[in-house]
């Protein structure tokens, strides 16, 4: 997992995933089928051991507004965990990805976080949290832009403040109702 989510789908080889785990590339072909079918089950684990946090987040707070703010303070802290690539596996295995199966699989994984969130934010919308003519679609997309746009810039070296200045800053861009 380590290997894919630094280097990314393309640039991770069968040679550095069999010396990174101490196996032959025979059994890496006999115990996962293959780069493309290992890479599926790191994704499926990835997802399980580190966006849990996402769900997490919206569920968890009282309003969507304190659910947002947790969205992005925590991607902020997840993008930059120390022991760990910066940014998300998801979105740098995408980049520079040419396999059209894999690229099929992440922009899945990449769409239903955005269905999801577009799901909360339209409980939101007419619960009258946010502005009636509010677009849960648009609010869905720019949140995820903004989150992938953080786990890139982690990836480039941008620190958890900066990260959390960003976060900030997206916050203000919602059409709120305040009470």
């Amino acid at each position: 997992m380590e290997l894919f989510w630094e280097r990314g789908y393309e640039a991770t080889s069968i040679a550095d995933i069999t010396a990174a785990i101490g196996i032959g590339a025979p059994s890496l072909y006999a115990a996962f089928g293959g780069k493309r079918d290992l890479f599926g089950r790191v994704v499926e684990l990835y997802l399980r051991e580190y966006h849990g946090w996402m769900a997490a987040a919206l569920r968890q707070e009282p309003t969507l507004r304190a659910g947002i703010d947790r969205l992005l303070a925590e991607a902020a802290l997840a993008y930059t965990r120390p022991g760990h690539p910066p940014g998300c596996l998801v979105i740098t295995s995408a980049t520079n990805c040419t396999s059209p199966e894999v690229q099929q699989m992440l922009r899945a994984v990449r769409n239903t976080s955005v269905s999801q969130l577009e799901s909360v934010i339209g409980a939101a919308v007419k619960s009258g949290e946010l502005s009636a003519g509010a677009s849960a679609r648009a609010l869905a997309m720019f949140t995820a832009a903004v989150m992938q746009g953080m786990a890139q810039r982690a990836c480039d070296g941008a620190t958890r403040q900066e990260l959390h200045d960003i976060a900030n800053v997206a916050a203000t861009a919602w059409p709120w109702v305040h009470r």
